[in-house]
């Protein structure tokens, strides 16, 4: 299946999916990535499926991508002396910044950021959107509100804010500990949660530098106001649907994406589309048909990668889920509308010279139906410059680096191989001749089209393309 998609699947490891066979029958099932969820498990238990993933990368003997990702800030509700409260619609309450709940005029809520931020018209979402509270009134002491949808208030349940932007950042104590662990162990993509606005980016970016690459997940509103400068800072984009369709209707959620799907082709970032794509198959061997559709819109629309959470970490058929959505990825790229469709939604982008380059290898590809686009490159800029103009071949890159081309597992449409060093075009012909024989992209005689940069080694200058016959 691997050998036939261009889109991608992520595929998340936990409790039911660790040892090594399982891991290794996700990767042939059609895995690309490994998503390590930072808010479960030890440090011990990312270290330990890390260690596997590299075992099975050089067993199948091609790159296999590791993202891991950050919890971020969680806000929770403070202890209640009770154990719960019962709340009626309607009936108005206090929130306090500290202490014990013993009764509805003293609901803790331990983080001081929601009281500087709180003001009326603001809503208070708990337990994942179940109770509602909008905001009468605020100080840095107290915080009164109506309840709008009652039920059963527990302790610690998750609390979002809907109206404000909290001056939190994205990255708490625990974060840094969880990022020292995944730079030590080698992660090729690092999730920031709940980021609200650019300078979130450049936290994390002072912090990693060029060592690895930044996916920023979209699931607060407020992140929708900055949408464009967090796309540009950022090395890739998450639609985080599930926080995302808490603290916003979930009628606007499908526009959301779209937009942000949009966005991120404008400014040819990869772009991942999560939570919830298969999710009956945690219980279940088979996916609803609105589940399967989901995938399929999500494809159609052009996203570099699709991911399953649960269904794989914690769920009772994860091979089989990478499966599915492995065969709903291919049966949406067999349909002559996907790529009609993928041409009309095209957005123009940057006019520099390796994107006027890149631009050309698509249309070469439209007109002469190459058996591959290769791609070399050593920083990997040139494959995410192509694969953002979703060219109708498969894309093979090579690179001189194991870890350009784990990076690279994430773009849609690419083949990264790892390749020594080149020091002439001629080199690139006759190796890239080699490697798409051995892939069975191409025979001898067939037309391939070639990116690289001129002189090689240095980045940022991608500006030749060639039109060559594979050689024999």
């Amino acid at each position: 299946m691997y050998e036939h998609r261009y889109a991608k699947i992520i595929a998340t490891l936990g409790p039911a999916s660790s040892d090594k066979a399982t891991i290794r029958e996700l990767a042939a099932a059609g895995a690309n990535i490994f998503r390590l969820n930072f808010s479960h498990g030890s440090h011990a238990d990312h270290r330990l499926r890390m260690d596997t993933i590299r075992e099975v990368e050089a067993e199948l003997g091609r790159p296999l991508a590791v993202l891991a990702d950050l919890q971020g800030p969680k806000l929770r509700i403070g202890m209640l002396a009770p154990g719960h409260f019962d709340l009626q619609e309607n009936q108005e309450i206090t929130f306090i910044p500290d202490g014990t709940g013993t009764e509805i005029s003293s609901i803790p809520l331990p983080h001081p950021e929601i009281f500087n931020a709180a003001k009326p018209g603001v809503i208070l979402l708990v337990d994942d959107g179940k109770m509602r509270f909008d905001v009468l009134s605020a100080d840095t002491g107290r915080i009164t509100a109506r309840t709008v949808i009652g039920g059963r208030l527990l302790p610690r349940k998750g609390v979002s804010v809907i109206g404000a932007t909290l001056p939190v950042s994205a990255l708490t104590p625990k974060d840094r500990a969880d990022l020292k662990i995944a730079l030590d162990i080698g992660a090729d993509w690092i999730a920031l949660s709940f980021v609200q606005r650019p300078e979130d980016i450049d936290e994390l970016r002072e912090l990693v530098g060029n060592s690895v690459r930044i996916m920023a997940k979209i699931e607060k509103p407020s992140a929708l106001d900055c949408l464009e400068s967090i796309v540009e800072k950022s090395d890739a984009i998450m639609v985080a649907r599930g926080d995302l369709g808490v603290e916003m209707p979930p009628e606007v959620v499908p526009r959301m994406q779209r937009r942000i799907l949009r966005t991120c082709r404008r400014y040819g970032k990869p772009v991942v589309v999560a939570t919830q794509m298969l999710e009956s198959m945690i219980t279940t061997p088979t996916p609803t048909r609105a589940e399967a559709s989901d995938v399929a819109t999500a494809i159609y629309a052009g996203a570099d990668a699709v991911m399953l959470s649960a269904e794989t970490a914690s769920g009772h058929y994860p091979v089989q889920a990478v499966a599915m959505m492995a065969n709903i990825v291919s049966d949406v790229e067999s349909d002559g509308d996907f790529w009609s469709g993928l041409e009309s939604g095209r957005e123009a982008g940057r006019s520099d010279v390796s994107d006027v380059i890149c631009a050309a290898l698509r249309e070469a590809a439209k007109a002469l139906q190459p058996a591959a686009i290769v791609a070399y490159t050593t920083t990997g800029n040139t494959g995410f410059r192509a694969a953002a103009e979703r060219p109708r071949a498969p894309i093979l890159c090579l690179t001189p680096s194991i870890e350009v081309a784990r990076r690279l597992c994430l773009a849609w449409g690419l083949r990264p191989r790892v390749a020594g060093a080149m020091n002439a075009m001629t080199d690139v012909v006759q190796l890239a001749s080699r490697i798409v024989v051995e892939e069975r992209l191409g025979t001898a005689g067939q037309i391939m089209a070639l990116t690289a940069g001129q002189p090689f080694g240095i980045a940022g200058t991608t500006n030749v393309l060639r039109i060559e016959r594979i050689l024999a």
